[in-house]
């Protein structure tokens, strides 16, 4: 079924799945995931109402007594699982897609995720057997009270130890679930798109698209402000805008993060008497200019497959301290191992605002990481066989130059002397994505102009 992906279920309401579905998932979840008590939350989209309804019927239809935590961010889910010990969660939300888009997204205790290969594999075969729904039992429903104040209370303290309030800056809620804490945690921030509102009339709430963040550059830039923060809709992604309105690409703020992960006090304590360097997690697309820095600053970069259903069980495995993506995902082990845009959002804010005092700019604090590489960014390409264009890409690259280490974690990745290859298949949407970057601009025309012409053969 096309609802079923890799991370999790996510499609067009209407066209790739129905309430009828999501009942069936609903009923056939918690023989999946063992225990009986389930959270559930859903974003502001159109249909996350209805779609909430049909879930929750299903997992009581199964005996499953649910908590309902309503209108919440897609991290707030994550949270209250694992810190109030609920067996299972599930998030109604299709995060940075289209409004037509709708989506649920599965953890088990301890906010761990469940994804294609450890469980919903098993919901879609039992969901397509019709074996799902037993009427016969019937689980409770309730509230989850003062959710909101707990949150907001455990993101103050823990940004309490890098204060950013010297700083003028701008957040972008995108009109989405960023909204229901921008106020209490960005004070003196100039709040823009702070209406929740399904529909995303502003712009598309994938910060990834250039579209999307041009709103906020724009203020940022009229303002003259030192910085933008923007959320996607579900807000477990922030991204950056420097103080020229120029996009800062994700994983070059990852030893940022870490830096300010390092500083706070949580860190203290789970490090006590420790001499070993601390880990921090990335994704197979991260430039080599962030994870030198990462060593430069006494930290051990470990590399994972991309996406949270891989990076959540690498965090817990490796004991890392913190770790991020280029999609704008940062994952925090004192937070259950789970990623919280707002929380990368005042850490970075923090170490800006460090930059300030000491008399540099957001951009003059990210160059030593961002200058030492040219980076295409991520290239997206619609080919119908994916696995065939890949092989054209790996060819074409080991033609560039000799391959220092390899990697086929997820997709390929070549690592050369001076730079590096990454191809790998999406798991969400539709695309070959394709990475290059080298020591100079003029090497990576080159090299993008060959590895290009090779991906559409």
């Amino acid at each position: 079924m096309s609802f079923f992906k890799a991370y999790d279920m996510r499609g067009t309401f209407g066209a790739d799945f129905d309430l009828d579905l999501v009942h069936r998932v609903g009923a056939a979840l918690p023989r999946v995931v063992a225990g009986g008590r389930w959270l559930v939350g859903r974003d502001c989209r159109t249909t996350s109402e209805a779609v909430r309804d049909a879930l929750v019927g299903g997992l009581a239809a199964a005996g499953a007594e649910v908590a309902d935590l309503g209108l919440a961010t897609t991290p707030m889910v994550y949270f209250f699982t694992a810190e109030d010990g609920y067996d299972g969660s599930v998030m109604v939300t299709a995060s940075h897609n289209p409004p037509s888009d709708n989506g649920l997204k599965v953890s088990r205790g301890g906010a761990l995720p469940v994804g294609y290969a450890d469980g919903l594999d098993k919901v879609e075969q039992m969901v397509g057997e019709s074996r799902a729904v037993d009427g016969e039992k019937a689980g409770r429903t309730s509230q989850v009270a003062d959710a909101l104040p707990r949150y907001v209370r455990w993101q103050r303290e823990a940004a309490a130890s890098a204060p950013y309030s010297s700083l003028r800056y701008a957040v972008d809620c995108s009109n989405g679930m960023a909204a229901l804490l921008a106020g209490e945690l960005f004070p003196g921030a100039e709040i823009i798109n702070g209406t929740i509102d399904g529909k995303f009339p502003a712009h598309s709430p994938n910060p990834l698209k250039a579209e999307a963040r041009a709103q906020i550059a724009a203020v940022v830039r009229e303002r003259g402000l030192d910085c933008g923060v923007i959320f996607d809709g579900d807000a477990d992604r922030a991204m950056f805008v420097d103080e020229r309105g120029e996009f800062v690409q994700p994983d070059y703020l990852i030893p940022v993060v870490a830096r300010a992960t390092r500083a706070a006090p949580a860190y203290a304590e789970a490090t006590a008497g420790k001499q070993t360097l601390p880990k921090i997690i990335h994704d197979v697309r991260t430039s080599r200019g962030a994870t030198e820095t990462l060593r430069e600053d006494g930290f051990e970069p470990v590399m994972v497959p991309v996406g949270h259903a891989f990076a959540k069980p690498a965090l817990r495995r490796t004991g890392a301290l913190c770790g991020g993506e280029l999609a704008g995902h940062y994952y925090f082990r004192e937070f259950h191992c789970c990623d919280s845009g707002v929380l990368a959002a005042t850490r970075v804010l923090g170490e800006i605002a460090r930059a300030k005092a000491a008399g540099r700019s957001f951009s003059e604090m990210m160059r030593p990481i961002v200058s030492r590489y040219a980076n295409s960014g991520e290239m997206n390409f619609e080919v119908s066989d994916k696995d065939a264009a890949i092989a054209r890409v790996v060819a074409a690259a080991e033609s560039l130059a000799a391959v220092e280490s390899e990697s086929r974690i997820d997709g390929v990745r070549l690592d050369f002397a001076e730079g590096w290859v990454s191809v790998r298949k999406s798991n969400t949407e539709p695309y070959l994505r394709l990475i290059v970057e080298c020591r100079t601009q003029a090497m990576l025309d080159d090299w993008k102009g060959r590895l290009t012409a090779a991906v559409k053969g």
